[in-house]
């Protein structure tokens, strides 16, 4: 019987759930690569395959994390980099071995590439029936847009979410990208359901997902509210146009708290009992959300002169036992040693050719499975070993080499210039 954990033979944990599966990514700048990096914190082998010369254009955005791009580092821990510039002939062999051996192919190059390649899913799951294929795309397949390239700002302004965000006068895109993470995500469960199904089937999947879809998705009630009533609702700022009193106050040792409120017994407890306001409570026209919402400039007026006599830490105190939600306008910089993070061990160490750097552990928590935490690759760090574990023997990969299919560069000619 094996030893209890902190014996002297400590039971490992078990493999993450998608060790032994292999993904192969055509990927760039944020949505495909941060699909193929959740399944590579869940344990699945992840070959990044990067044009030889340019690489993931996300890898000269800056040099902030000790020479490295802080977008590459984020998003391409954990994976293999294979420099393969796929529209050379003389790459086709590497392709095809490399192909063979996927589970999973993920593309987001630029409109009618990946067709042109012979990589888009339709066509994988044709040649390979058991492959789970992701087409991820700006506007998808149809319609006036699909040929058009997509960046995550783009998508947001034609989809509406711009005009959600910020206020009525001053629209403003969102400061995380919403469409390229959402659509990473939306890629990615359909992938795990794809291979959840296959093991039951035998079969794989042709998928697409585009960006645009997965913004309009996410626009949810704003977008419903709109096909209903033909109207839209303002956005401000920090506030709510769905709930009231429901915003940013000022403190008075100059911080700023954020106090809301979803329904109408928490806005009794926030009049009654936070505030000290029991008119408000009583009053019948402020009774439900519409009526509130209403009146939001009335309640902004007395929770904000309410805020402005306390100082943020007894403001939150004074919420907490009123049960009212409550939190501290932080800036990112504060965020970076914020206690919810350190304390709990959140951030950890990740090997790069710059040596450690900082990365966040994956926000799904489990003592089921050990996650993985490797490095950030060079580009085309692993080709050579990639290239040996595809049977190409050295001779064969010197010919590739000359013929200019793959490449890893030295490391004075890492510019991004094509």
């Amino acid at each position: 019987m094996p030893d209890r954990p902190g014996g002297r033979n400590p039971v490992p944990a078990p493999p993450p759930p998608l060790a032994g599966t292999v993904v192969v990514s055509f990927e760039q700048a944020v949505s495909a690569p941060y699909c193929t990096r959740m399944l590579a914190d869940l344990g699945a082998e992840v070959i990044k395959v990067e044009h030889p010369r340019s690489g993931d254009l996300t890898r000269w955005f800056d040099d902030a994390a000790d020479g490295i791009a802080t977008y590459f580092v984020w998003l391409n821990r954990n994976k293999r980099s294979l420099a393969l510039d796929c529209k050379r002939p003389e790459a086709r062999a590497v392709l095809d071995r490399l192909l063979d051996r996927a589970d999973v192919v993920v593309q987001n190059l630029a409109p009618g590439s990946a067709r042109r390649l012979g990589l888009d899913a339709a066509t994988l799951v044709e040649r390979y029936p058991a492959m789970v294929a992701v087409d991820i795309s700006g506007y998808g397949t149809g319609g006036p847009l699909d040929h058009r390239r997509a960046y995550d700002l783009l998508v947001q302004a034609e989809s509406g979410s711009c005009a959600a965000t910020g206020r009525a006068d001053a629209p403003a895109k969102p400061g995380i990208p919403i469409a390229d993470i959402g659509t990473a995500m939306q890629a990615a469960a359909g992938i795990m359901a794809a291979l959840l199904a296959r093991a039951r089937t035998g079969a794989g999947a042709a998928l697409q997902v585009s960006m645009f879809d997965t913004a309009a998705d996410f626009l949810g009630f704003a977008l419903l509210y709109a096909r209903y009533t033909g109207e839209e609702r303002a956005p401000l700022g920090m506030s709510s146009p769905i709930v009231a009193p429901y915003n940013a106050y000022p403190t008075k040792d100059g911080r700023t708290v954020v106090l809301g409120t979803t329904n109408d017994a928490e806005w009794q407890r926030l009049a009654r009992d936070l505030i000290g306001r029991p008119d408000l409570a009583d009053d019948p026209s402020l009774a439900t959300t519409p009526q509130r919402c209403g009146q939001r400039a009335r309640l902004d007026e007395a929770v904000g002169a309410w805020a402005a006599a306390l100082d943020l830490a007894e403001i939150c105190a004074r919420a907490d036992a009123a049960g009212i939600g409550n939190a501290e306008f932080n800036r990112v910089t504060e965020v970076v040693d914020h206690p919810q993070l350190t304390e709990r061990g959140r951030w950890r160490e990740v090997g790069s050719p710059a040596g450690p750097l900082a990365s966040l552990l994956p926000p799904v928590i489990t003592p089921a499975w050990t996650t993985p935490l490797e490095d950030v690759p060079a580009l085309g760090e692993h080709t050579t070993a990639i290239l040996t574990d595809l049977g190409f023997a050295p001779e064969a990969q010197d010919e590739l080499r000359r013929a200019g299919a793959v490449r890893p560069l030295p490391a004075h000619d890492q510019s991004g210039e094509t």
